[in-house]
């Protein structure tokens, strides 16, 4: 589809919302920035990626790379703006070294910042600053890496417990999608009696890639085991046609939770295509 438009006009690509795949901000890089147009010319030096993290609440970006300053990593938000006091904290609300993981907060406060919910300033107290008591955390988790660069793991509330490991569904994810045959995959954690919470993946297969059932169910098991540890290994994963998304693009993990745990598939009608939860019912009956 990119190959039938020109677009050689672009200079800059942009990326927010859920983390996003290491494998899928190359594909960004180097087919929407790197394509010149319909005869299938390059550009020599692809346009840069501006993979952002910011909130309605705080009414500009916080975290993001500056094109030509700095040197970006597939999958990272990197660093914050100019001004910004971004730091990733443990359960105390200590920094974590680099190479750790743990809550992302906002230690100062800044210009563009929501100052307060309308008619009801206790639950804007209670939402935003109750967790640490004097920093702004708006339920985001990150990690940073052995640079100090920032890489975001989505909600907390997407962070499993397994066995007393907290896993990320964002690296999760992006092992499943490191492998060649999975064109897309969304994690959730169900409730387990043995270790707690279990890890269920839904993967989407490329279209050149071969559904061989059971085995291609354990490829992807044990290829998660080998990229992040023996602990991460999905114990369910689901073959799907799609996965459930908003207008927006972001993953209703909560209605695949649903499925993991057997329920009732809870309200769907703010899906960008409200037939997708049908179609993964049918490919599960198979």
């Amino acid at each position: 589809i990119p190959a039938k438009s020109d677009l050689s006009s672009i200079r800059v690509l942009g990326s927010v919302g859920e983390p996003i795949n290491p494998e899928a901000w190359m594909w960004y890089r180097e087919v929407i920035g790197g394509n010149a147009g319909k005869n299938g010319e390059r550009k020599e030096n692809p346009a840069p990626i501006v993979d952002t993290w910011w909130q309605t609440e705080t009414g500009a970006q916080m975290i993001a790379p500056l094109p030509g300053v700095t040197a970006t990593k597939p999958g990272s938000a990197q660093v914050p703006l100019p001004g910004i006091a971004v730091d990733v904290v443990d359960e105390l609300g200590e920094s974590v070294p680099n190479g750790h993981g743990g809550f992302l907060v906002i230690r100062e406060p800044w210009p563009a910042m929501l100052r307060g919910i309308w008619g009801d300033p206790e639950r804007f107290k209670e939402t935003y600053w109750s967790r640490f008591e004097t920093m702004y955390f708006a339920g985001d988790g990150a990690k940073k890496d052995e640079d100090g660069d920032i890489w975001l793991l989505g909600r907390v509330d997407d962070v499993m417990n397994i066995s007393g490991h907290r896993l990320s569904t964002a690296e999760i994810e992006s092992a499943l999608v490191s492998h060649p045959a999975v064109a897309e995959a969304a994690v959730v954690g169900a409730a387990d009696e043995t270790t707690g919470q279990a890890v269920v993946a839904f993967v989407i297969l490329r279209a050149d890639a071969v559904d061989t059932g059971d085995a291609i169910v354990q490829e992807l098991r044990n290829h998660v085991s080998k990229e992040i540890g023996p602990i991460a290994k999905p114990k369910t994963i689901l073959v799907v046609p799609e996965l459930p998304k908003t207008r927006s693009g972001k993953i209703m993990r909560r209605l695949l939770k649903d499925v993991a745990e057997g329920r009732e598939v809870g309200d769907a009608t703010t899906l960008a295509d409200n037939t997708v939860m049908a179609q993964i019912a049918q490919s599960l009956k198979k």
